[in-house]
């Protein structure tokens, strides 16, 4: 009988590098493999790689440093202890292959790989590569990206498109989403888990757990106009956040009584699949989960990427709008004006959402973590059955 596959995967800091390491580990073990994940004590995989059943080897977090400062010239010492730590741990867990999502974890995992002869399989989440997916594609097996926009390529191997390896509640629901009845199922699931009419058009404003000020500003502010549209929404403002949301809501419905029975708010919500089971439209910011999980369920949406860092969300949003699955508007263009008139028109507008849902479908990917293992078992020289052996597909 085989060995199974060892691999060794490296990745963290933020939800952006864990959760596709997390659904690509899962995948990866439910296909027989035995994995192990590289991290930091410092970053969110400290806690959820042990909660997921992983065990997690740590090395120390080496940031590098944007400009001359004591920590540049510490750099060098500390990326050999952190190199160092990564070769133990591949030797330690004799792991056949190295996969990368990122991240400060990522450079020590690529270069301890390439000191061990071992293959590298470069996960890129975002349509702008980080500095560590950069440094270990140059001698990648494989380079996987999100989004077919994306600049990398592997200097040695090959390049697939293979989307973002989705959350298992999500990718579990695009599953169900695949029918009509089980699309109905779910959306009257999420409803009734809500306190939504399953039947009434919706829309969710999310800015993410930490939220965004504008999105909750501009939306809340044209609370009346987009009930009058015929819709209902289920506003996510973000942890603490909800408080002026609240004010100008009920201020709202002091005029139109509708609006205190059809806009819902929220801090947070961790079952994110309820709420997307149920949406038409959404009104968000575009880090490269969200456009990934959005187009995965074909729901459209009304992008506002942010508007500082260095211009990754407005990237991340390129292809999808290019399909025609999604809108994009400037944060400093985002206000009530603009909710009152454009996202109301939409939603008003159910033929239009339709064709825009079935765009962003095309633009997404449901099979990226099975298609990642498939390209990680072969930079590892194995196979499994049902392994895919076609090149160069999008997933």
């Amino acid at each position: 009988m085989a060995e199974p596959l060892r691999a060794l995967l490296a990745g963290g800091g933020t939800a952006g590098h864990v959760n596709p390491l997390l659904a690509t580990a899962a995948a990866l073990r439910d296909s027989g493999a035995e994995v192990s994940v590289l991290g930091t004590a410092e970053g969110l995989e400290h806690t959820l790689v042990p909660e997921a059943g992983f065990p997690l080897e740590l090395i120390d977090r080496v940031p590098l440093p944007r400009r001359p400062s004591l920590d540049l010239l510490r750099l060098p010492g500390r990326l050999r202890g952190a190199v160092s730590a990564a070769d133990r741990a591949i030797a330690e867990t004799g792991a056949q292959v190295v996969v990368g999502f990122g991240g400060y974890v990522a450079t020590p995992a690529y270069l301890a790989a390439r000191r061990r002869n071992v293959p590298v399989v470069v996960h890129e989440q975002n349509a702008r590569p980080g500095l560590a997916n950069r440094v270990g594609a140059r001698r990648a097996a494989v380079v996987a990206l999100t989004f077919a926009s994306t600049p990398l390529r592997a200097g040695r191997g090959r390049t697939e498109v293979t989307g973002l390896p989705l959350r298992a509640s999500v990718a579990e629901l695009a599953a169900d989403r695949a029918t009509a009845e089980g699309a109905a199922a779910r959306r009257a699931a999420g409803a009734a888990e809500l306190g939504l009419e399953p039947h009434r058009t919706t829309l969710l404003v999310t800015g993410g757990s930490l939220g965004a000020q504008r999105l909750n500003d501009a939306t809340s502010a044209a609370a009346a106009d987009l009930v009058r549209a015929g819709a209902q929404v289920l506003h996510l403002t973000g942890r603490g956040k909800d408080g002026p949301v609240r004010a100008m809501v009920e201020a709202a419905a002091r005029e139109l009584p509708a609006v205190g029975e059809h806009y819902h708010v929220r801090e947070y919500l961790g079952a994110m699949e309820h709420a997307y089971a149920c949406t038409d439209l959404v009104l968000c910011r575009s880090g490269a989960g969200t456009v990934a999980e959005l187009t995965a369920l074909g729901l459209p949406a009304v992008y506002v990427p942010l508007p500082i860092g260095n211009g990754e969300q407005r990237l991340n949003a390129a292809d999808v709008l290019d399909a025609g699955g999604g809108v994009l508007v400037d944060d400093a263009d985002l206000d009530a004006a603009y909710v009152s008139r454009e996202v109301a028109a939409l939603l008003a507008d159910p033929d239009e959402l339709r064709r825009r849902g079935a765009a962003a479908a095309n633009a997404g990917s449901t099979d990226a973590a099975a298609h990642l293992v498939a390209l990680v078992r072969e930079a590892a020289g194995t196979s499994a059955p049902g392994d895919r052996s076609e090149e160069g597909g999008r997933g």
